[in-house]
């Protein structure tokens, strides 16, 4: 999991053996690389629109992609620290 800031809000990333869908993960917790891309699609505010974030995570940036609806589309960032977020 990590604290997306175009989203405020974390992002789930599963790796591993499991159900569902699953990343790979470069195992580094301080700079980590999840691949493939991460979409997450969610329902947002009173009228439920549909709100959309898709980015690479690499080295510990996260690299959002033009379909984001948030303002850090187009943008790469790093990933904030979870206690600072």
């Amino acid at each position: 999991m990590f604290w997306c800031p175009g989203c405020d809000a974390p992002h789930v990333v599963r790796h591993g053996s499991g159900a569902g869908p699953r990343w790979g993960w470069n195992g580094d917790a301080e700079k980590p690389t999840f691949t493939p891309s991460i979409l997450v699609r969610f329902p947002w505010g009173p009228e439920q629109k549909e709100r959309v974030c898709h980015s690479f995570v690499t080295n510990g940036k996260i690299r959002f992609l033009s379909d984001c609806t948030h303002e850090l589309a187009g943008q790469t960032v790093d990933i904030p620290n979870w206690e600072e977020s």
